[in-house]
């Protein structure tokens, strides 16, 4: 398990500490070329200041990362001679931090995505700047090779200690947090109902869906103890995903977000919030081996995490959320469901406890792309 540390008011002290105990000296910093501009960049810059340790920039990585990424920065961490590896960023920072920890060990003369990960010990911190995607508790990435989505998933890649800063989220564009809150609640959401969701994944994920509603209100309008409640959202919710991995919502998202340029998080949750009552209306459809009853169950101990009366009402709490937060829908050419549907994925499917064919996918995304809402 990661150690995890909130840094209050933007004192590092704690940071240093950390890293003086680490023994560490040479670090690969994965990050943007924003983050020159907030207040984490400023601490790496100066490092070498106070410490004996170098920094290696790299931010070689495009927003979706592709293979070649990961080879570049992979070959800068073995030319500078770095001995850890810290990412500060979204999603994509730390899915090629992660894949570039990974890699390490492997042979550099093989494709690294066929052959078997070796565990190492190269320490990897992680300083997320969104609180959405809960990367830094999960032992996924994605990356891209030839224009294709390449899942990686190694328990080794989770990162060995998470700082929080919880004024980096006052950085952000209202609609980014708006989305990655969504982000939060739709993995939250999707762990509970997955097939292979557990006791444990459902107790995180009761707790990341109570949190999302309690600090919503709060980061929206600038509150510093909203802002921490909504990284230990997202930090729960990734913690939930670990166990369960995702289901249809994600499945179902990512060409949406591609197609027309909507972030991950407001995706997610136009999906989501139509999965919701198409799963109530077909529990007879079930394929969670646990079977019907167990369905309907998981779904009244979902609505309970809503602080709702039942499943129905939880799913109308969940799409008067995503109106009120103002997610735009996309307006769809009649082209794009050939494309929509042809582009799900059917592994995620198998984790969907209620069964989606080519048709019924159809039928969703004309209900999600519908503006007559």
């Amino acid at each position: 398990m990661s150690e995890q540390f909130l840094i209050p008011g933007g004192d590092y002290s704690a940071l240093d500490s950390y890293l003086k105990e680490l023994d560490r000296h040479k670090i690969l910093l994965v990050c943007g070329k924003h983050v020159s501009t907030l207040g984490i960049g400023a601490y790496f810059k100066d490092l070498p200041k106070r410490l004996p340790v170098q920094v290696v920039h790299f931010d070689g990585f495009s927003p979706n990362p592709k293979y070649e990424d990961i080879i570049k920065g992979v070959d800068l961490f073995r030319r500078e001679q770095c001995d850890m590896i810290a990412a500060v960023g979204g999603g994509s920072g730390m899915d090629v931090a992660k894949c570039i920890k990974l890699y390490n060990g492997m042979d550099s003369s093989r494709l690294y995505l066929e052959q078997e990960i070796i565990a190492n010990e190269i320490p990897f911190l992680a300083v997320p700047t969104t609180a959405g995607t809960g990367s830094e508790a999960t032992r996924f990435a994605v990356i891209y090779y030839r224009g294709e989505k390449q899942s990686v998933a190694h328990i080794s890649c989770i990162p060995t200690a998470v700082f929080f800063d919880p004024q980096l989220l006052a950085t952000l564009p209202d609609y980014q947090k708006k989305s990655t809150m969504l982000d939060t609640l739709c993995h939250a959401v999707e762990s509970f109902w997955s097939v292979n969701s557990t006791k444990e994944s459902k107790a995180l994920g009761a707790d990341a869906i109570r949190k999302v509603f309690a600090h919503a209100d709060g980061v929206l309008k600038g509150e510093a103890d909203d802002y921490s409640g909504m990284f230990l959202a997202s930090n729960i919710a990734g913690k939930a995903i670990n166990i369960t991995q995702t289901t249809a919502g994600h499945a179902m998202c990512y060409k949406l977000t591609s197609l027309y340029g909507i972030a991950h998080g407001h995706a997610a949750a136009l999906c989501t919030r139509e999965l919701f009552p198409h799963m109530i209306a077909h529990t007879a459809d079930c394929i969670d081996p646990r079977g019907e009853e167990y369905l309907k169950e998981t779904l009244a101990q979902l609505a309970s995490a809503f602080s709702c009366q039942g499943p129905k009402e939880a799913a109308q709490k969940l799409d008067r959320f995503v109106t009120e937060l103002g997610m735009e829908i996309p307006k769809p050419k009649e082209e794009d469901y050939a494309i929509l549907r042809s582009s799900v994925n059917p592994v995620r499917l198998k984790n969907h406890p209620v069964r989606l064919d080519e048709a019924r996918i159809d039928a969703l995304y004309h209900k999600i792309l519908s503006s007559s809402r």
